[in-house]
């Protein structure tokens, strides 16, 4: 009987680059916006900046295990965090222009998320008079 050995896992296929180089993109992103450095988020989790450097270029996987650390730290969802959209759950079909238009306007620096949701807020008010 041979003696099973947990090696890591072989090279990354190309989707699993493309995802792991936009949830980088994101949890970059989300840590700047909250003024964290990677060393501060580094502590945060557990592992070392260069851990977190590596993650932000999708160089290296995020275990599945630090999502959820990941997500509480970085205050945003799970789903936030890796990329999925629960509002659209269940729906079949192409994303409509106006919820292509909110995704896009969910991956932006919370700044201009801000000024986003204020030119609404305008629009609306103006709308409802």
């Amino acid at each position: 009987m041979g003696t099973i050995r947990f090696t890591s896992i072989g090279p990354m296929t190309t989707d699993e680059k493309i995802f792991f180089q936009a949830l980088g993109l994101r949890i970059a992103g989300l840590r700047k916006d909250l003024e964290l450095t990677q060393q501060q988020l580094a502590e945060l989790l557990g592992v070392s900046q260069q851990m977190v450097a590596s993650y932000e270029v999708g160089r290296r996987r995020v275990p599945i295990s630090l999502l959820p650390t990941l997500a509480r730290v970085l205050a945003t969802s799970m789903e936030g965090l890796i990329g999925e959209d629960s509002r659209r759950s269940g729906k079949r079909g192409p994303a409509s222009k106006l919820q292509q238009q909110l995704d896009q306007v969910s991956q932006l620096p919370r700044a201009q998320q801000k000024f986003v949701s204020q030119m609404l807020d305008t629009v609306l008010q103006q709308a409802s008079r």
